[in-house]
């Protein structure tokens, strides 16, 4: 008897260690798909063979819209994960839900692993940090818009594929000469809304919205109907009429067009990179964006976009370690400069730029480089970035319209009119609601 006695309690204390030794899971909700959602889950899988007291699960809960409204709902029922990404355009709305955020450098700091916003490139850093300076939430796939073509279908065109487009009126003309070449399509471009308006702003250095572009506080409101943009929506809208300018639709879906080999020339994120590599059967380039040399103080600087991780609420201390531990590890030079180095993203820390550039890397790929560079100015008020509430929503009324104007059912004027009367609306519910 006693003899068993022992035995079950030497069962009892090991079963117990064996409790006490788990690790700890860490739910990470993501929206990486395809090529990106490997490196995610590389990036992932590093991490847990590094170390034994903590598990990341990464899984995969759709494109950013969905995602985002998971995560809220999922908070609202009492099970969020402990890791969301979020789209750069959620960051107000996630910013301003009280309760419900565990802002990432408070949490670290909390934990005596300080993550701190001086680690980051300026741009990213900045736009992800309270009024205060701290980070809010973590920077990891921070992008911006680049111009990609197809050098193969410029040399069928008799074009110098080393000499892409810089201006509006330059793309306009190259477009024609593909055509006439037998191009399915001159010039396309995903994410019209954050390339073809909040993007335009700030390379051309005018105002998106007052109050510096909501930076400045919650009573911003949108400022659309400067010449600039009826002048690029009217010179969109004729490409579009005269066919070098196809209209592919919303967020990434305009993507295929390009790496297809149907378009010749794109406008997207600098995080395409990866999956035109993957999927493009054809030798491509990457250039800075098309501007309007007739407006003053052009070109400015581009602005993020991508998404950053946030941190919910009311986690134990444990979680909030290893959260913090995973912050750390993605953010090291050598991975953050690994993850850069492997998508188009741009190294969101000073270090993994500066171990890039030491690599070689720029050099031996040429274009790779375009978009940290124009990122890399001094920032003015319109140039910032854009924090608005109900941006996704704002988006969506933009593309609508855009769409308008694009198959000729209204005028510039007439489009952007209403997207500033519906956008504003919905700005002045926002600040309403969370006043």
């Amino acid at each position: 008897m006693r003899a068993k006695f022992f035995a079950l309690s030497l069962a009892g204390i090991i079963a117990g260690m064996g409790a006490a030794n788990a690790a700890t899971d860490i739910n990470f909700w993501h929206s990486m798909e395809g090529a990106l959602g490997d490196r995610v889950n590389a990036l992932v899988n590093d991490f847990n063979k590094s170390q034994s007291d903590y598990v990341v699960n990464a899984i995969y809960k759709g494109a950013y819209g969905e995602s985002m409204n998971a995560g809220i709902a999922a908070f609202r029922a009492g099970n969020a994960p402990d890791i969301l990404q979020v789209f750069e355009v959620g960051t107000a709305t996630m910013m301003y839900a009280k309760g419900a955020i565990q802002p990432v450098q408070e949490m670290s700091e909390k934990v005596g692993d300080p993550i701190k916003q001086t680690d980051f490139l300026g741009a990213v850093a900045s736009y992800y940090s309270s009024p205060e300076g701290k980070l809010v939430s973590m920077p990891f796939n921070s992008s911006t818009p680049v111009f990609y073509y197809n050098k193969d279908a410029f040399k069928k065109a008799g074009l110098d594929a080393e000499k892409p487009p810089k201006t509006w009126e330059e793309v306009s003309e190259v477009a024609k000469k593909l055509r006439a070449a037998g191009q399915e399509c001159g010039y396309t471009t995903s994410w019209p809304a954050w390339i073809q308006l909040e993007t335009f702003a700030a390379w051309h250095n005018v105002p998106y919205a007052s109050k510096d572009n909501g930076f400045g506080g919650l009573d911003a409101r949108l400022e659309l109907n400067n010449p600039v943009f009826v002048k690029h929506m009217t010179f969109l809208a004729n490409m579009a009429k005269e066919g070098t300018f196809t209209y592919g639709g919303r967020g990434d879906a305009p993507n295929s067009l390009f790496t297809t080999g149907k378009c010749a020339m794109f406008t997207g994120s600098s995080g395409n990179r990866a999956n035109i590599i993957k999927t493009g059967n054809f030798a491509f380039g990457t250039s800075t964006l098309p501007y309007y040399a007739d407006v003053k103080g052009a070109p400015q600087n581009t602005i993020i976009g991508g998404a950053s991780l946030w941190v919910f609420a009311k986690k134990s201390p444990e979680v909030y370690k290893g959260v913090t531990k995973f912050f750390k590890f993605i953010s090291s030079p050598e991975k953050s400069a690994e993850w850069h180095q492997g998508t188009g993203y741009v190294p969101v820390t000073k270090a993994g730029y500066e171990l890039t550039q030491k690599s070689g890397f720029y050099d031996k790929n040429p274009g790779s480089n375009i978009a940290v560079q124009q990122l890399d100015a001094t920032t003015t008020e319109n140039s910032r970035g854009v924090r608005l509430g109900y941006l996704p929503q704002i988006r969506e009324i933009e593309d609508g319209e855009m769409e308008k104007i694009f198959s000729g059912s209204v005028t510039p004027e007439a489009g952007l009119a209403n997207m500033v009367k519906r956008g504003n609306e919905l700005l002045e519910r926002f600040e309403k609601s969370v006043k």
